[in-house]
This record gives C-alpha cells, sequence and structure tokens, in this order.
C-alpha cells in the first residue's frame, strides 16, 4: 500500500477509535448511520460510493473525498466511473472544485498505479 493511503488509514482508523472511545452515543449512532447508509439497497454500495465521492467534492472536504476515492478503488470502481463522478461533482460545485479534483485525481493515480 503506498505511503499516503496507509498514512490516511492510520490515522482514520486511530482518530476514529478516539471518538468511538467516548460516551457519546450520538455520535456512535450517526457513525453506525453512516454505514447502513452505504450499504446495498435500492441503490447497489457502488453507485452510493460515488454519489459519496460526489457530494464530497462539493463540500470541499479532503478527508471526506480521500475515503470515498479510496473505497472506489476498493470496489473496483474503473477510471470511467470515477471520472464521471468528477464531473458531477464539478457541475455541481463549479470551478472552486478543481483544487479538490486534482488531489483527487493524484490519489486515484497513486492507489490504481495509472
Amino acid at each position: 500500500m503506498a505511503g499516503k493511503v496507509k498514512r490516511f488509514n492510520e490515522e482514520r482508523e486511530r482518530l476514529n477509535r478516539i471518538v468511538l472511545e467516548r460516551d457519546n452515543l450520538e455520535l456512535k449512532r450517526f457513525f453506525a448511520l453512516d454505514q447502513a447508509a452505504y450499504r446495498d439497497g435500492a441503490l447497489d454500495a457502488r453507485t452510493k460510493e460515488l454519489m459519496g465521492l460526489a457530494a464530497s467534492l462539493v463540500l470541499r472536504c479532503d478527508d471526506c473525498i480521500s475515503y470515498h476515492v479510496l473505497r472506489a478503488g476498493e470496489m473496483g470502481l474503473t477510471n470511467e466511473q470515477f471520472d464521471e463522478a468528477m464531473s458531477i461533482g464539478l457541475v455541481v460545485g463549479g470551478s472552486i472544485t478543481i483544487p479538490h479534483i486534482r488531489r483527487a485525481a493524484e490519489l486515484w493515480k497513486e492507489i490504481n498505479n495509472r
């Protein structure tokens, strides 16, 4: 696993443990809801992941974008699927999303060696 990906995953896991160790039922419920929302349902999990990626791009949350890019890679999504999700994010979010698209494309390239 590439260094940037490994660091991101390790930090995310470490910080999630810190948050979930707290006695905060609302946070724990939200984390559970987040996991449940991305499971297969009327929409398959892969489609939901692309939706999450596009939404995160519009919100310009680099951690969220990185998470969804990594999940999309783990799910075996194609370059074409990734690019279309980026296009939706760009159309909805506008040119201000371009720096985030650059970082997402760099991460996508890193995880796919493309």
